[in-house]
């Protein structure tokens, strides 16, 4: 799998708080090796097609939604928002 930020995620992440992206990093990390994993909550958001969210801690979220690669037919997880909790899911 291939794993992407745009550039909004990107923006966001540098205005968090260190020892949030610090936090973060250790959940993005435990992602790519077990997106199922309980301590992340994966959930899809609620009358957003294709887009999910995951726990960083009880107060920060990511999102993120998957496509495939249009010139490898990889999928491709795109990581699009990071927040806390409720700005993150007004703006996925």
């Amino acid at each position: 799998m291939i794993y992407r930020r745009t550039v909004r995620f990107k923006k966001a992440y540098q205005t968090l708080p260190k020892e949030i992206q610090e936090k973060t990093a250790e959940a993005i990390a435990l992602f790519k090796l077990d997106p199922s994993h309980p301590s992340l909550g994966i959930k899809k958001i609620k009358g957003m097609e294709g887009i999910w969210e995951g726990r960083v801690n009880r107060s920060y979220r990511f999102t993120f939604h998957y496509e495939k690669d249009p010139q490898t037919g990889e999928l491709v997880c795109t990581f699009r928002n990071i927040d806390n909790h409720n700005e993150c899911l007004k703006n996925p």
